[in-house]
């Protein structure tokens, strides 16, 4: 549209960056190595891998596992806390299932991240902060009546493509799942002693929640090994598929 001249921008902070971000596609990675990317190391997307390389179709599956795990965690601490409290011995949660489920995790995604995994991560990372400079700039905003980055998105696909996107719901997803993965990507996994495990844990406690909230919002998992007074079907460790619809 802008090279059309179909919105209204000619000068401005944001038409200079979509000029400059159009000139260097050539540079970049294109959509369909990134999208086969993502399929390679975490599953995601239907596009076919490149030959010899095979999707990571555990990834997601045992991410709601580990996230779950740290949720019901910190959610049996809380409840300890509160039972017993200044009670000096350790709470009824179990860190086993967390530690597990988490290497679990961590390995997976060691072995599936290998190759240029790591230049694509920096190059998309730089291509997001450009991309929204771009949409966070005044006059871009200023065209589509937005207040942020986010809101152009979600105007551009609602008015033009005629889809709406959740994108405050997939902002904390992928907020929160990048601080779970920065953890995992620490030591702090391997720690053995009870009160220093509990102590790291702490840091992405909030962000489990969160994420899981989101990923229940969306219909792509839900918070397992939970109570009901209705019985309703359950996959166990609250993984379901991405590519099956909801069923009435």
């Amino acid at each position: 549209m802008f090279h059309a001249g179909a919105v209204r921008l000619s000068t401005g902070d944001g038409a200079y960056g979509l000029y400059r971000f159009d000139r260097r596609k050539v540079l970049r990675f294109t959509e369909k190595e990134r999208l086969q990317a993502y399929r390679r190391v975490f599953g995601y997307t239907t596009v076919r891998p490149v030959p010899n390389a095979q999707p990571n179709n555990q990834f997601h599956n045992l991410f709601v596992q580990f996230t779950n795990n740290v949720a019901d965690l910190w959610r049996d601490k809380r409840i300890a806390d509160v039972i017993r409290d200044r009670a000096f011995d350790p709470s009824f949660a179990s860190i086993a299932t967390a530690r597990r489920s988490g290497l679990d995790l961590r390995y997976n995604l060691k072995w599936a991240s290998y190759g240029h995994v790591n230049v694509l991560r920096i190059e998309v990372l730089q291509l997001l902060e450009e991309a929204f400079r771009i949409l966070g700039a005044e006059d871009i905003k200023r065209l589509f009546g937005a207040d942020n980055a986010w809101d152009v998105v979600e105007e551009v696909m609602l008015r033009y493509h005629n889809r709406h996107i959740d994108a405050s719901v997939r902002h904390r997803m992928a907020v929160t799942g990048r601080d779970i993965i920065r953890w995992l990507a620490q030591k702090h996994i391997l720690n053995k002693s009870r009160a220093e495990f509990e102590a790291l844990l702490r840091e992405i406690a909030e962000s489990a929640e969160e994420w899981l909230t989101s990923a229940e919002t969306l219909g792509i998992g839900f918070r397992g090994h939970v109570q009901r007074v209705i019985n309703v079907e359950s996959n166990g460790n609250g993984f379901k598929p991405l590519n099956v619809s909801r069923r009435e």
